[in-house]
């Protein structure tokens, strides 16, 4: 009787004990959905923002390094960054940084192949891009527009093609550049919003045509690439709706290496259900077990 009694306070031990995990995970998983639901704070009005581009075509995969003035130690790297890649803007406090770039996997004590100085603005945008040709590299520091006209669009152009060193773009048969040369960028133009074609021009060879919609109140950067069946246009849209607050890159971003949203509920989620679970069924269990006096 004494080993029965002692057997069945132990199941109980136990039983109260699996009833107290489940609650504590329960409530701990309440915290961290509360926690990732808070995890991408709005920008605040001191910052402005900074994307970075590899424009160059014949320039090898880099490595890129954000640094801010007067600390050596970098606090955003992106690995093995190639041609036509651009990533999302990454939001900061105003202030003076500096961007370099260092061939992929040489050491971060190396000599930087490039590097420039970006004075971040707040409520400014800007785009670092590798351009020109190898041999003649250099960082370009682009002031981002991020509001349009009311009711318009506005667009303009890089021309990162190195088999084309002079290009014309037109959307819907408007110019938006003429005789826009090899690694220069053009000024935005305002168009009127709609979907169109965009038609990039050169001499020797036919034109190539994409279509593209430019919503009212967006802002778009087209970038004329060298694709591996002749040149490519890429749609960049920099803002939409006049909120003065950038939406981001090219979809493909920096890969693995790109500022990323809020991190996901799910996990928490997750883990409240499981913590439920436990406790109703040690709960379930508590009740089952007969009175340690029978």
């Amino acid at each position: 009787m004494k080993t029965m009694r002692e057997t069945r306070r132990k199941l109980r031990m136990v039983a109260a004990s699996a009833m107290c995990l489940g609650i504590a995970l329960t409530g701990t998983a309440l915290a961290g959905s509360v926690l990732a639901g808070n995890a991408s704070a709005s920008p605040t009005s001191n910052d402005g923002w900074i994307r970075l581009a590899h424009l160059s075509p014949n320039t090898p995969a880099v490595d890129v390094y954000l640094y801010a003035f007067g600390n050596s130690d970098a606090f955003q790297v992106l690995k093995h960054v190639s041609y036509g890649t651009v990533s999302a803007y990454e939001p900061l406090a105003a202030g003076d940084y500096s961007v370099a770039m260092r061939g992929a996997g040489a050491a971060a004590s190396s000599p930087a192949v490039l590097s420039a100085d970006v004075d971040i603005q707040a409520g400014h945008a800007y785009t670092v891009a590798g351009m020109g040709p190898e041999s003649g590299l250099r960082l370009a520091v682009l002031d981002d527009q991020l509001t349009t006209p009311p009711g318009q669009a506005l667009v303009r152009v890089i021309q990162a093609s190195l088999k084309q060193n002079m290009v014309n773009v037109s959307f819907a048969g408007q110019t938006l550049a003429n005789g826009l040369k090899f690694g220069s960028v053009s000024s935005y133009a305002t168009v009127s919003p709609g979907a169109g074609d965009v038609t990039v021009s050169y001499s020797g060879d036919a034109p190539v045509t994409d279509s593209v919609s430019l919503a009212a109140d967006t802002v778009h950067t087209l970038v004329v690439l060298d694709g591996t069946n002749g040149l490519e246009v890429v749609d960049l849209v920099d803002a939409a709706g006049n909120s003065a607050v950038p939406t981001g890159g090219v979809a493909t971003g920096f890969g693995g290496t790109a500022p990323h949203g809020p991190p996901s509920a799910v996990p928490w989620l997750v883990m409240m259900a499981a913590g439920g679970v436990l406790a109703a069924s040690a709960g379930l269990w508590l009740r089952r077990l007969p009175r340690l006096g029978t």
